[in-house]
C-alpha cells in the first residue's frame, strides 16, 4: 500500500493533523502543501519529503525536531553546512541523508558508524585506500559492499575472507592472474565463480573438481582435447556436455576412459 491510500492525516504523535493551527497554512492555499500527500506534520515520510521539495526554505527550520523522519528528510533540502552536526544524530536514516549529500572528507568517520546500513552505504560511495579499513568490518554484508567498490587490483587483499559470499564477489572481478587461487577455494559457489572467468586453457586444473557444476562449466568451456575425462563423468549432465563437445567438433568420443574420482577437497 503506497502512503496515496492510506486515508488519513495523523502526527508522529498519532494526533490528527490540523491544517489551521499550522505555522505554514498560508502555504496551504499556495498549493505548496496538501493534506494527505504533502505535510510536514504527517507521520508518513513520503508526505514530508513531498512537503521540502515544494518547500525547501523551510528545511533548515527542521534539521532538529524531535520526529527522526522529519530530521532526514529536512537533511535532503537543507543549506549543506547544516549537515555536518547532523552526522552525530542518534537515528541511523539521518546520519545517512546527510551524509550522502557531504563531501567525503566529513563521512569518513561513519566508515565506524554504529548501523550496519550506514556503513553499506557509506562503502558504496568511497573510493580506492579509504575503502581498505573497511575490508575489516565485522558484518559480511558491509564487506561484501567493500568488495563491489574496491579495484580489482586490490581484491587480492579480500581472497581469504570468511565469508563465501564476499569471495564470491571478490572472484567475479580480481585481475585474472589471481583467478586461480580462488579456483581452489574451499566453497564450490566462489570455485565456479572463478571457473567462469577462467581461460579455457586453465580449466584443465578443474577438472575433478568435486562439485558437478564446475565440471559442467569445464565441459562447456574447455578444449575439446582436455574434456576426454569427462565423458565418462558420474554426473549425466556433465558426461552429455562433454559428448555433445566431441560431437560437435566431429570427433568421436574417447571410449576407453575411466570415470576419473572427483576431489573432495579443492
Amino acid at each position: 500500500m503506497s502512503t496515496e491510500d492510506i486515508d488519513e492525516a495523523i502526527d508522529w504523535q498519532g494526533n490528527a493533523v490540523d491544517c489551521a493551527a499550522c505555522a505554514h497554512r498560508d502555504r496551504l492555499a499556495e498549493e505548496k502543501c496538501k493534506p494527505l500527500r504533502a505535510c510536514v506534520h504527517d507521520r508518513y515520510a513520503r508526505r514530508i519529503d513531498r512537503f521540502f521539495d515544494w518547500n525547501p526554505d523551510l528545511a533548515r527550520d527542521y534539521v532538529a525536531h524531535d520526529y527522526f523522519e522529519v530530521r532526514a528528510c529536512a537533511a535532503k533540502a537543507a543549506e549543506i553546512f547544516l549537515l555536518p552536526a547532523m552526522l552525530d544524530d542518534p537515528e541511523e536514516a539521518v546520519r545517512w541523508s546527510a551524509a550522502r549529500r557531504l563531501p567525503r572528507r566529513y563521512i569518513l568517520r561513519l566508515r565506524a558508524d554504529a548501523h550496519r546500513e550506514v556503513r553499506i552505504r557509506i562503502a558504496g560511495r568511497l573510493e580506492g585506500a579509504d575503502l581498505l579499513p573497511m575490508m575489516q568490518d565485522e558484518d559480511y554484508a558491509v564487506r561484501q559492499a567493500v568488495a563491489r567498490k574496491l579495484s580489482p587490483d586490490l581484491l587480492v587483499l579480500m581472497i581469504n575472507d570468511p565469508d563465501p559470499g564476499v569471495r564470491r564477489i571478490v572472484a567475479s572481478r580480481i585481475e585474472h592472474a589471481a583467478l586461480m587461487r580462488l579456483a581452489k577455494d574451499s566453497d564450490p559457489i566462489v570455485r565456479l565463480e572463478a571457473a567462469k572467468r577462467l581461460d579455457s586453457v586453465d580449466l584443465k586444473a578443474l577438472i575433478k573438481d568435486a562439485d558437478w557444476r564446475i565440471r559442467y562449466e569445464i565441459a562447456q568451456r574447455a578444449n575439446v582435447e582436455i574434456i576426454g575425462p569427462l565423458v565418462a563423468d558420474e554426473d549425466p549432465l556433465v558426461r552429455e556436455c562433454a559428448r555433445d563437445r566431441f560431437r560437435d567438433a566431429g570427433k568421436e568420443p574417447p571410449t576407453n576412459v575411466i570415470v576419473a574420482q572427483t576431489r573432495s577437497d579443492p
